[in-house]
This record gives C-alpha cells, sequence and structure tokens, in this order.
C-alpha cells in the first residue's frame, strides 16, 4: 500500500495507530480530523499528527452540517435509543467517515482505517458508510488485528513511541465529544452500581450546585427545525451552542445509561446532552399542540425504527430516507414556540403557542359554549363501543339459552 487514510481525533487510540500503520503496512499515513464541536481538544491536532508521523492531516469543519443534516433530521424524527440516549455519537459518524473517505478519493488513497474498537458500535458506523461511497478500498481497523489489548496497552505503546497523549492510568476515561453532546465510558464507570465521580462531568454543573433561581428559555421552531432562542433568530451552530451553555449551567441533560451495544453486549456509558434535553423537550411539547392524535401516534411508532438506524450506522439506507420524507410531511405546522423553565437538573414546560395549534380553547371550556353540542357524546359512544356491546350481547343470549338469565336492572339477584 501507498497510502493509507486515517480517521483521525488525535485521543489515545488513533494516536497509537499513526505509527503502528507506517510500522505494518510501510505506507504513508493521512488523517482526517473532523471538526464537529469538540472545542479545544483539536488544537494542536494537526502538528500532533505530523509529529506522530502522518504525512498530512487534514481538518475539516464540520459543525454546521453536523447540525443542519444530521442532528436536525434526527430531533424531528423524535429518535431515542434505549429510552435515553440522545445519539451525540451515533449521528456524527456517518459524516466523519463520509468525509474521510472524500479525502481518500482526493489523494488517491489505497486503503481506508479507522480506530474503533473490535467490541464497539462505532466500527459498524464507520465501515457501513466506507461502504457505501468507498466500496473497493480495503479496510484497516487494528483494534481487531493488533496484540494491543486494553487502554494500559496502549499508553504503553504511546510511550514506548514518545507519542503525547493526554489519557493517563489515573483518568483512563474514553470520551467523545462534539457540539451535541460528550459521552464517558470505561474506569470506574464499568461498574454499572458505581457513581460517577463529581470531576467526570464538563458540560454541566452540578444539580446540587446550580443557581436555586429558576430560569425561563423559549426555543422557537419552524416546521419542526429550531430556529430562534428567546426571541433571536440563530444559525444552527449558534442555536445549539448557547442552549448548552443554558442547559449546562442549570445541571440539565445528564443521563447515567446501560445500553445494548449493536453487538450484542451491554455497557454503561454517561452522557451530557445539555442543549440536546431542552431540544427534544421542547419539540415534542409543540408536536403534542399541534399535531392529530393518529398522526402522533405514527410518529412515536417510527421514532425507535430511525433510533435503531442511527445508532447502528445505517444512515446511508432507502429506509432512512424513507422515515425522513414521512417526518418532514409530520413537521409542515410544526411551528411555533415553547417556553421551559430550567431549575436545578430538572425542566418544567412554562408555555407553549403556535398558530397551528389543534388546541382550541372554544371547544374544551367548562364553562358555557356554542360550539360543541353535548348532547351528540351519547351517539358516539354507542357507536364507538359497538363491537363490544355485540359481544356483550351475544354472550347475554347464550346464558339466556341455558336459563341463566341475568336479573333486570333493579332486581336484586335471586328475585
Amino acid at each position: 500500500m501507498r497510502t493509507i487514510v486515517l480517521a483521525y481525533s488525535g485521543g489515545l487510540d488513533t494516536s497509537i495507530i499513526v505509527p503502528w500503520l507506517r510500522e505494518h503496512y510501510d505506507a504513508s499515513v493521512v488523517c482526517v480530523a473532523a471538526d464537529i464541536g469538540q472545542g479545544d481538544e483539536l488544537d494542536g491536532v494537526k502538528e500532533k499528527a505530523i509529529a506522530s508521523g502522518a504525512s498530512e492531516c487534514y481538518v475539516e469543519d464540520l459543525r454546521a452540517e453536523y447540525v443542519r443534516d444530521y442532528i436536525w433530521p434526527t430531533l424531528r424524527a423524535g429518535a431515542i435509543y434505549n429510552r435515553k440516549y440522545l445519539l451525540g455519537t451515533s449521528m456524527a459518524r456517518p459524516l466523519i467517515a463520509k468525509k474521510q473517505v472524500e479525502v481518500a478519493h482526493a489523494v488517491g488513497a489505497d486503503a481506508l482505517a479507522h480506530g474503533c474498537t473490535g467490541k464497539g458500535n462505532d466500527q459498524v458506523r464507520f465501515e457501513l458508510t466506507y461502504m457505501a461511497f468507498a466500496p473497493e478500498l480495503p479496510v484497516i481497523a487494528p483494534w481487531r488485528l493488533w496484540d494491543i489489548r486494553s487502554r494500559e496497552d496502549a499508553l504503553a505503546y504511546a510511550a514506548a513511541h514518545n507519542v503525547p497523549v493526554a489519557a493517563s492510568k489515573a483518568k483512563i476515561y474514553s470520551r467523545d465529544r462534539n457540539i451535541w453532546h460528550i459521552s464517558h465510558e470505561g474506569g470506574i464507570l464499568e461498574d454499572p452500581n458505581s457513581v460517577p465521580p463529581r470531576d467526570l462531568f464538563m458540560l454541566t454543573t452540578d444539580p446540587a450546585d446550580a443557581p436555586a433561581t429558576p430560569e425561563d428559555v423559549t426555543i422557537g421552531f419552524d416546521r419542526g427545525t429550531p430556529v430562534a432562542v428567546n426571541g433571536t433568530a440563530l444559525d444552527p451552530v449558534s442555536l445549539l451552542t448557547l442552549l448548552n451553555e443554558l442547559g449546562g449551567r442549570h445541571g440539565i441533560g445528564r443521563a447515567d445509561i446501560v445500553e445494548d451495544r449493536l453487538v450484542g453486549m451491554k455497557s454503561r456509558g454517561v452522557y451530557e446532552t445539555p442543549g440536546g434535553t431542552l431540544l427534544y423537550t421542547a419539540h415534542s411539547e409543540l408536536e403534542m399542540l399541534v399535531l392529530d392524535r393518529r398522526t402522533l401516534a405514527a410518529k412515536d411508532l417510527i421514532a425507535p425504527r430511525y433510533a435503531d438506524i442511527v445508532y447502528e450506522g445505517r444512515w446511508w439506507t432507502t429506509e432512512r430516507e424513507a422515515y425522513d420524507a414521512f417526518v418532514n410531511a409530520t413537521q409542515s405546522r410544526v411551528s411555533g414556540s415553547v417556553t421551559l423553565r430550567l431549575c436545578r437538573g430538572t425542566v418544567t414546560i412554562a408555555g407553549r403557542q403556535s398558530d397551528e395549534a389543534l388546541y382550541d380553547e372554544r371547544f374544551v371550556t367548562f364553562g358555557e359554549d356554542d360550539v360543541y353540542e353535548q348532547s351528540d357524546a351519547a351517539g358516539f359512544i354507542r357507536l364507538f363501543g359497538l363491537a363490544g356491546r355485540v359481544r356483550a350481547l351475544k354472550d347475554l343470549e347464550a346464558r339466556r339459552g341455558k336459563g341463566a338469565v341475568p336479573p333486570k336492572p333493579g332486581q336484586p339477584a335471586g328475585a
């Protein structure tokens, strides 16, 4: 092989993969680092890749594309995996892998490589994207090939090859961060009965230390897409960044999950998704205001299926495109705003409004009204329960045929 293109984060795993690939394949290694909102984690990432032996490192700013084309569709679908997980890592992988393939084609690469372990979900997400956009290129997955078996082994390899890494034996968590969330795995978290250490969290204040005074935030939506905060229109990156700050300050968005990995095992992860938690809460509330009962129920049916698609890395499929078409139809009237009240880790609804609302006070008031004829309900109930009534009448006839005639209304049994 002449050139291998590696999906590079600058973390422990991908940092040691650069010299390992050079040793075992005698090839030039080109790194692709995706900026999807990691913040200062990417500071000096290009220099670090070159120092580790890469011939080049492309740093691609994908934040706007990530929010607009991956986060918003998943949010609008209402997709949540394993009841709690808002899919922060899952959504990002198809985008990163797609950009990696674009670079590979541009430089004439002979192979693609990633730093995903053989136990995790990310290997599937990356490689399904490779199949969709570069089926001709072989894939190198060092964690499935080398004799490194633990993060301690990886740290030792880094030290032996003079590769600088931020991880240590004292803080050996595996973290993944982007503009949507940060995940924490490994270390003490591998015991599902352990309490996450206070210093684990990076985006959210401990709810016990959060401000005691509630804060209201109003999120505006246009056809299911977030467009404004507190009446100010914002681009996707700015909007999500602001909501992360607001939610994080009030300790919103922590989730401790024992989840089902795609490969079959259960794993424990702790997630922080402050802005995402606010958006899911507000979006769901707005849908309940404007969607009719059957449309809302149908959307709730496809939401977990959509979550499975994202979690399993099946982003580039006809199935996902078909669900998007359905979701887009349901969102055509999901416009309006929802006001949330944030206080010490909790989110409550402080208000909601929409010109498309199906709620009409004239129909639901307990006061006098002239738009709803209450006597109509009697006929509705008779028809709504007709099947059950027919069944009961048939049972009654059968019992009478056997001599067991029930008493008439108002007549005591045995009379």
